[in-house]
């Protein structure tokens, strides 16, 4: 809206439109109707004005002509519309220029108090004209004398019956576009609302898909490739005794083996999990973001079992009793001899209590390395998240040794703190001579490392030490 009280132009969607100021073709034929109707009253009335006030014929017509045709500026300018039938109320001409003007000032975002003013500008001019014009009427008649209190009380009926109807039923219809102006721009931020979150939501989608194959990629590589690298190390080390100790190649033979039945259990089960979730995705409404934590769990059960039957000169196997049992109670499935478990509880991972173990699996394949605990967990001990997250540190941290930096000493140091737990795994020099097993790397233990400690609000360092060795230290909070 203007300055005047314009009404802004805006026409119904899908509509064509207008010429000049008119939103629409139909508002443009309407105006110009009323416009000519207008006209036609306002010339007539003009003559009669000409004719009770002696004026020449011409002026009171070209004053009509010129009155009537300001009805087309009642979408434009409202309130120039008002005006102009105020200032000829006197002369007794545009009474329906009067009322569309005043019902079109109303549906307008002219403000209230503009609105009040000019109606009430119209009510005044309405009422002195209407007052003269009915006494003028009563004095002719010789039989009917009414006082002048009647008077002004028909004036003031006639005045507030002209202006008032246009000017409430204008508030209705303007108060009725607004709400259905404000329904369809709600309508329309709510459409670009649903938009955006579909953008969003896709993109949580790829992310989270993402985070999956993420730690998918993590918990497979903590899992197999220290059992694989002890595996190369004993292989290396039954290649370097196979003629001079018969008995020894033959105890590494056997480690090689339960290494890699582990291994390929381990892989085995794994795989089994995410075929799992494959063929369950279209009979459960199960969230696929649940597999990773099957899988750190599975991970974590197989892991523990092979720490605990995994020592030197001993064949084991990770029992599948237990998928088993899990497949009859629906749990799992067994397919072809392939083990498919369901998820453990998170508890059931390896802990801090099986450090032992996974330290006595370096030591038989040649290592020498030194394990201290300082101070002891609380009662309440800490969460399994926390427990499981040393020992992959420590478990990737040996893995590297052997692959970086074979036959150096390692230190094992766990210290247990007021409300926190830290772990640090330090290696010397690779000592001279020592065969290098020629183990690949792909760069993705310390990330892996890193990733789970800061996704427990941890710190995680690591880099060499200046004997040229190297150090990894974490430090975990216990909560």
């Amino acid at each position: 809206m203007t300055a005047t009280g314009a009404i802004e132009a805006t026409g119904a969607r899908d509509a064509p439109a207008g010429p000049w100021w008119w939103p629409r073709r139909r508002s443009a034929v309407l105006d110009v109707s009323l416009a000519a109707v207008s006209t036609v009253e306002t010339a007539f009335e003009g003559l009669d004005f000409a004719h009770d006030t002696g004026l020449p014929t011409w002026a009171g017509l070209l004053l009509g002509l010129v009155v009537g045709p300001v009805l087309l500026l009642r979408r434009r300018w409202p309130v120039a519309v008002v005006l102009v039938s105020v200032a000829v109320t006197p002369a007794q001409m545009g009474a329906l220029l009067g009322m569309i003007g005043l019902y079109s000032l109303a549906v307008s975002d002219a403000p209230r108090r503009v609105i009040g003013l000019l109606a009430g500008m119209a009510v005044v001019g309405t009422l002195v004209s209407s007052f003269f014009t009915i006494r003028q009427d009563v004095g002719g008649e010789p039989d009917f004398n009414p006082p002048t209190w009647f008077v002004l009380v028909m004036a003031a009926a006639v005045a507030l019956v002209v202006t008032a109807p246009p000017v409430l039923w204008g508030l209705y219809v303007g108060a009725r576009r607004r709400l259905v102006e404000s329904l369809r721009e709600r309508a329309d931020g709510l459409e670009r609302e649903l938009s955006l979150l579909a953008d969003r939501a896709e993109e949580r989608a790829e992310w989270a898909r993402n985070e999956e194959r993420t730690r998918i990629a993590r918990e497979m590589h903590d899992v197999v490739a220290h059992r694989v690298s002890l595996m190369v190390v004993h292989a290396a080390a039954l290649q370097a005794v196979a003629l001079k100790d018969p008995e020894k190649a033959s105890r590494n033979a056997g480690l090689v083996g339960d290494m890699g039945r582990q291994a390929l259990t381990e892989l085995r089960e794994m795989l089994g999990v995410l075929r799992t979730g494959e063929g369950a995705s279209g009979r459960s409404s199960a969230p696929v973001s649940d597999e990773p934590e099957r899988l750190v769990a599975v991970a974590s059960k197989a892991k523990a079992a092979g720490s605990g039957a995994g020592g030197p000169g001993v064949r084991s196997e990770v029992p599948v009793q237990a998928a088993e049992a899990g497949a009859g109670s629906g749990g799992g499935a067994v397919r072809g001899g392939a083990a498919v478990v369901t998820a453990e509880p998170e508890g059931e991972g390896p802990s801090l209590a099986e450090l032992g173990d996974l330290v006595g699996q370096s030591r038989a394949a040649g290592m020498v390395v030194e394990l201290s605990v300082d101070g002891a967990a609380g009662e309440a001990g800490y969460p399994s998240g926390v427990e499981q997250t040393v020992y992959r540190v420590v478990q990737e941290a040996l893995t590297n040794v052997h692959k970086h930096a074979p036959g150096a000493e390692v230190r094992v140091r766990l210290a247990h703190r007021e409300g926190e737990v830290a772990v640090q795994v330090e290696n010397g020099p690779s000592e001279r001579g020592a065969a290098d097993v020629g183990l690949p790397s792909g760069g993705n233990g310390l990330v892996g490392m890193r990733e789970r400690v800061s996704g427990l609000g941890g710190v995680f360092v690591s880099g060499p030490t200046e004997a040229g060795g190297f150090r990894v230290s974490a430090v975990l909070p216990g909560q």
